[in-house]
């Protein structure tokens, strides 16, 4: 945490410096308070999520930029906050997805441009490395707070292209990601597998739907057949046909043509900006300058 703070003081662009704690009981506020009195602290009393939490810092930030990290992460030089607010170059483009690294995984750098002479679109990004209009943000509804863990970044995404806003890749020196090795996999494996349901549910249109249900419902049963692990997906997907049931007033699918773009730069990768706004004129208001 206190790496992260540091990074975040030493940009050459901010506003504000925001540190939601989500109801830690490891001094976490405490560190805050008395070596960073100039940040600002939002503490919970009890942990209610990293989707809500992120949620609330957007309501209360004051910047029409909001960048996010986790705790985990730094940013490697003082220029990137300046250089990724100059990529909101277009009124189209809704978030930037800034490059990182994460050196306790793997020896390549992830979600850089493949070329500056462009601007190019991909199809989500990375919750602790990735920057997005405030205002837009806030009128889609953030992040679908039930997901509660995993999947908001995509969810968010398709729902932001939907509006007629896209995710650009960006060309920023990177974020460092120290993912923790500690992990709760059978937390990871169960919201990722509810949150794989829901995502098809609530934003896949007609007629689409049924095929895409059935292939997500296989393809988290086939992740893995070991024992105890198939057993909470298998879980997980009960839980998560039984929310879509009590919960149909919820499902708002995304427009046909938002959809199919969305499935062309999961599959095939970046797109150019302009072959990205072809793609999407039946949106209403894509490309009309709104910002």
């Amino acid at each position: 945490m206190r790496r992260a703070i540091l990074s975040s003081l030493a940009q050459t662009r901010f506003h504000e410096v925001l540190v939601v704690d989500d109801g830690s009981s490891d001094g976490t506020s405490e560190l805050v308070r008395d070596e960073f009195p100039e940040v600002r602290l939002i503490r919970s009393d009890q942990s209610l999520g990293y989707v809500i939490q992120r949620n609330l810092g957007a309501q209360l930030a004051i910047g029409d930029i909001l960048f996010s990290i986790d705790d985990d992460a730094e940013f490697s030089s003082p220029n990137i906050t300046a250089a990724t607010l100059n990529e909101f170059d277009d009124p189209r483009i809704g978030a930037v997805a800034i490059p990182y690294v994460e050196p306790l995984k793997a020896d390549k750098e992830f979600q850089r441009t493949p070329s500056t002479d462009r601007t190019y679109v991909i199809d989500r990004f990375i919750g602790t490395a990735h920057a997005l209009r405030r205002d837009v943000f806030l009128s889609l509804g953030g992040y679908r707070q039930e997901l509660v863990h995993q999947g908001e970044e995509s969810d968010y995404c398709l729902r932001l292209l939907d509006a007629g806003y896209v995710v650009r890749l960006g060309n920023a020196d990177p974020i460092v990601h120290y993912e923790s090795p500690l992990r709760d996999w059978s937390r990871v494996d169960y919201y990722g597998s509810r949150n794989t349901i829901l995502f098809v549910y609530q934003n896949v249109p007609m007629p689409f739907l049924p095929v895409h249900l059935a292939a997500a419902t296989w393809n988290v049963g086939a992740w893995t057949f070991a024992p105890s692990r198939f057993a909470n997906r298998i879980k997980a997907v009960a839980h998560a046909y039984r929310w879509c049931f009590q919960n149909s007033a919820e499902r708002k699918p995304v427009s046909i043509s938002a959809y199919r773009l969305f499935r062309r730069l999961r599959k095939a990768g970046p797109m150019q900006l302009e072959e990205a706004g072809q793609r999407l004129r039946s949106l209403d208001g894509f490309g009309s300058g709104r910002d």
